[in-house]
């Protein structure tokens, strides 16, 4: 990265939001509250990091039930982010990457290669399973991620809590 890059990456940190306001899905057929661990986890790692997490709701693997929810989330100013759990995956009833998708107004492909090039890393060959997908629907951030515990800790620690407010400010502008 070129010095110059690297001044303008960190003046672009420095005009973000210290604290951004997020909604939680997590995508499941079977998921309830009480057993749900990667919606509960990324709002932990949310708030931890100083954010707020307005909303979050479990809703089945269904596209029009997800769009529903999607844009019930995209009618509130108040939320930069939305942050999706689970359906990533290559199964007949994982469709949270093909129903989001089709919302995107601008796509973030480096979002879902850096995650599985990461996934890569921990778990080998299993990771071209995963679709976990980024884009912006208007000015609000979307990102996926499978449903495990594990891959939502490595999604948040790795790439979504060191450019969450980056991101924000730059869907903003």
């Amino acid at each position: 990265m070129s010095e110059f890059s690297s001044k303008s990456a960190a003046q672009h940190r420095r005009q973000a939001p210290e604290s951004v306001r997020s909604a939680v899905l997590t995508v499941s057929d079977t998921r309830k509250p009480q057993d749900d661990r990667g919606g509960p986890l990324i709002r932990q790692m949310l708030t931890t990091a100083g954010h707020e997490v307005g909303q979050n709701q479990i809703v089945p693997d269904e596209p029009v039930r997800l769009t529903e929810a999607v844009q019930q989330y995209l009618e509130q100013p108040a939320i930069d982010v939305i942050l999706i759990t689970g359906g990533t995956g290559v199964a007949s009833r994982d469709q949270t990457p093909d129903t989001v998708e089709k919302l995107y107004t601008k796509t973030l492909p480096g979002y879902g290669e850096l995650f599985r090039m990461l996934s890569y890393q921990e778990i080998g060959s299993a990771a071209l399973l995963s679709r976990a997908s980024g884009g912006l629907i208007g000015r609000t951030v979307v990102l996926t991620m499978p449903g495990s515990p594990a891959a939502v800790r490595l999604a948040m620690e790795k790439l979504i809590l060191p450019e969450l407010a980056h991101l924000v400010e730059q869907a903003r502008g």
